[in-house]
C-alpha cells in the first residue's frame, strides 16, 4: 500500500502505521469535507491513540471516527485537539522564569554559551508576537542574544496539529475506520474558455477546475470530489488560522473525463483520477472540452439611464417629468448559447468566469474579445453572458414629446431611438425600452412592432444594414386615475 504524504502516527502499544490515500471533496465556500482510513488496533477496554495529520484548520467538532462496514461497536470516551505547534516562540514561554543556556557565535563561528532568565517570552498563541525580555548579567534586554538551547522535549511535544483519543472496546479488534470532518482552507472554481473564428458563431469550450488549498496539510494521490452549489455553511465566530501566500501553479489535463450528477440540491463532480494537491498550492484540471457549440451574437440596446427603472416613490414617477430622460449612446454585445445535449453540451456548469476569444484569420492567433462571470447553470438552460460593447453601432434615445394632466393622473411620452450600424454586414438591435412610470400603461403609437418582455419592459428587433440609420418611435400612455 502507498503511504500517504501525511505521517499518521498511531501510539498503540508504542507502534506507528501510515494511513491510505485520502478523499476530498471540496465546496466552494472555503472549506472541504476530508476523509482518512486510519488502521486501528484496539485492546478490550480503553486504549490511546494519536492521529497527526489533521489540517490546521480542522473544525474539531465536525470528528467523525467509525467503523464504515459497521461491525465493531467504537465508543470515543473522549477527543482532543492540539493545534499549538512546537515552535521556538512556545518553548521560550514554556519557560518563561527560568534560566536557559544560548550560543553566542563569534566572528570565527566558534559558539560561545550565555546564561539568560526568560522575563518574558514574546509568544502569543492567539497570534503577533511581543519583544522577549531576557535577562543576562542582571542586565534586561529586549532581543534574544543567541540561540537558545531547551531541555529535551516531554513525550507529549506536538510536531503538527493532533487529534487524540481515548477510545473504549468491548474487545480487542484490528480494522480500518473511516475519520472524516469539515476543514477550512480549501476552495475551489471553474473557468471557461470559448473560442470562435473570426466569422461565424460556432464555439470551441474547455473548461478548467481550479482548487486552492491553504489548510496546513498535503494530499497525495487524493481522490477529490468537488460541490457545486450554495450550500448553507454556518461561519466561525472568528476566522479560522492559516496564511494566504503566493501559490505554486500546477496543471492536470485529465486522461478521462470528470463524471457529474445531481446529488441532493446540488451537483457532485469526480476527477477521473487521484491528486496530488500540496499544502499552498494552486491545481488546475481539465473537467469539460466541448466543439461545435452553436452560439448567437445579441446586440443589446437599453438607452434609459435611470436609477433602478422600479423608484420607489411612487408619486416622483408621476411628478418629475425629466426622469429617464437621459440617454447612452453604447450597445452592448451579448453571448448566448444553450447548455444542452443538442448543442453538445449538456453538462451541468458550476459559477465561474467565462473568456471569450476569437481566432484571427490573417495569421490563425487567438484573440481576447471579453469575459463575465457565469453563475451555476443546470442542463437544458441558456447562457446569456455580456462581452462588452460595440464599436460599429451607435443608438440614441431621446423625449420629443411630453404630456401630463392637470393633477397628474395621466400622462404621454413620446420617444424616438436612432440606430446607426457602421459594420459591413447587417445586424439585428434589440431595443429594450422600460415603462417605468407604473403598472397602468398601454403604447398608442409604435413604428413597428414589440414583444412585452416583463410588466414593465418592451423589445423592439430592428435590422439594420451596413451603414443605414433606422428609426423606432413610440408614444407611452400612463393612467393612475
Amino acid at each position: 500500500m502507498k503511504p500517504a504524504p501525511l505521517c499518521l502516527l498511531l501510539l498503540a502499544a508504542g507502534g506507528s502505521v501510515f494511513a491510505a490515500a485520502p478523499a476530498l471533496t471540496i465546496y466552494n465556500q472555503n472549506f472541504a469535507v476530508v476523509r482518512e482510513r486510519i488502521p486501528l488496533d484496539l485492546k478490550a477496554g480503553v486504549t490511546s491513540f494519536n492521529f497527526n495529520g489533521v489540517t490546521a484548520q480542522v473544525e474539531p467538532d465536525s470528528v467523525v471516527l467509525r467503523d464504515p462496514e459497521g461491525k465493531r461497536p467504537l465508543s470515543v470516551l473522549e477527543q482532543s485537539y492540539r493545534a499549538e505547534t512546537l515552535s521556538q516562540g512556545l518553548l521560550l514561554s514554556l519557560n518563561e522564569g527560568k534560566t536557559i543556556t544560548f550560543l553566542v557565535r563569534d566572528q570565527e563561528g566558534r559558539e560561545h554559551p550565555v546564561q539568560g532568565k526568560v522575563i518574558r517570552s514574546g509568544h502569543n498563541p492567539a497570534g503577533g508576537n511581543e519583544t522577549p525580555v531576557i535577562q543576562v548579567d542582571g542586565q534586561v534586554r529586549f532581543s534574544l542574544p543567541g540561540e537558545p538551547v531547551f531541555p529535551s522535549l516531554a513525550d507529549d511535544a506536538v510536531l503538527k496539529p493532533t487529534l487524540s483519543w481515548q477510545l473504549r472496546s468491548e474487545a480487542a479488534a484490528k480494522f480500518e475506520a473511516e475519520l472524516g470532518y469539515l476543514s477550512g482552507g480549501f476552495d475551489w472554481e471553474a473557468s471557461y474558455n470559448l473560442v470562435s473564428p473570426e466569422k461565424g458563431d460556432s464555439l470551441e469550450i474547455t473548461g478548467w477546475v481550479t482548487i486552492n488549498n491553504n489548510s496546513g496539510a498535503t494530499f497525495t494521490e487524493a481522490a477529490i470530489k468537488l460541490m457545486a452549489g450554495d450550500v448553507n455553511k454556518v461561519q466561525p465566530s472568528r476566522p479560522m488560522g492559516g496564511v494566504m501566500m503566493a501559490k505554486a501553479m500546477a496543471f492536470d489535463s485529465a486522461a478521462a473525463p470528470v463524471t457529474e450528477k445531481a446529488f441532493d440540491e446540488f451537483h457532485l463532480y469526480a476527477l477521473p483520477r487521484p491528486v496530488t494537491l500540496r499544502n499552498r498550492e494552486t491545481k488546475q484540471v481539465e473537467f469539460i472540452r466541448a466543439s461545435g457549440v452553436k452560439c448567437e451574437t445579441i446586440y443589446l440596446y437599453d438607452g434609459a439611464e435611470v436609477a433602478g427603472y422600479q423608484h420607489t416613490d411612487a408619486n416622483y414617477l408621476r411628478t418629475n417629468n425629466s426622469y429617464g430622460t437621459q440617454g447612452n449612446r453604447k450597445i452592448t454585445v451579448m453571448r448566448e448559447f444553450k447548455n444542452s445535449r443538442e448543442n453538445n453540451l449538456g453538462l451541468a456548469l458550476p459559477k465561474g468566469r467565462v473568456r471569450f476569444y476569437r481566432q484571427d484569420d490573417a495569421d490563425k492567433r487567438i484573440e481576447f474579445t471579453g469575459e463575465n462571470n457565469l453563475d451555476h447553470t443546470a442542463q437544458g438552460e441558456l447562457v446569456r453572458l455580456q462581452t462588452g460593447q460595440s464599436f460599429d453601432l451607435v443608438g440614441e434615445r431621446k423625449r420629443t414629446a411630453f404630456a401630463a394632466s392637470n393633477r397628474n393622473e395621466q400622462m404621454d411620452e413620446t420617444f424616438e431611438i436612432k440606430l446607426r450600424n457602421r459594420k459591413k454586414e447587417a445586424v439585428e438591435i434589440r431595443v429594450v425600452e422600460h415603462l417605468y412610470r407604473g403598472l397602468n400603461w398601454s403604447v398608442t403609437e409604435k413604428s413597428q412592432e414589440f414583444a412585452k418582455t416583463d410588466a414593465q419592459t418592451i423589445e423592439f428587433r430592428v435590422t439594420v444594414q451596413p451603414d443605414e440609420e433606422k428609426l423606432v418611435t413610440y408614444k407611452a400612455h400612463y393612467d393612475w386615475k
